[in-house]
């Protein structure tokens, strides 16, 4: 069984950068892949980035140029980097995780789920 505690959530103003943390706990995540989706108020739950056991990474098109997906095994944290924030980036951010290969946009993809951290973007 795997935990994960988000965190590194705040308000900033349009243009700042925040960095958020995914760490879990319970069990390794070094072959995982692992994700971060974010949901407003009256919206469905929407991927954000994606990053494989190998790696390899894949962002959403709102994310592109401006956020960056890592990870740290010795660590077992995952993290999302958040440049040139703007307003409609304000969400509760989630971190997710899966034991399957590779990357996948989709949330019935991933097994595991935390709390979330929530981002306030202001004009």
């Amino acid at each position: 069984q795997v935990q994960l505690v988000e965190s590194g959530g705040g308000l900033v103003q349009a243009g700042g950068s925040l960095r958020l943390s995914c760490t879990a706990s319970g069990r390794s995540i070094s072959t995982y892949r692992m994700g971060w989706f974010r949901q407003t108020p009256g919206k469905e739950r929407e991927f954000v980035a994606t990053v494989s056991w190998s790696g390899g990474t894949y962002r959403s098109d709102s994310a592109k140029e401006r956020f960056a997906v890592s990870r740290d095994n010795a660590k077992n944290t995952m993290y999302l980097q958040m440049n040139m924030l703007k307003p409609e980036d304000s969400a509760v951010y989630y971190c997710a995780a899966s034991e399957r290969r590779g990357l996948s946009t989709l949330e019935n993809e991933y097994d595991y789920w935390g709390q979330g951290t929530r981002v306030t973007v202001s004009s």
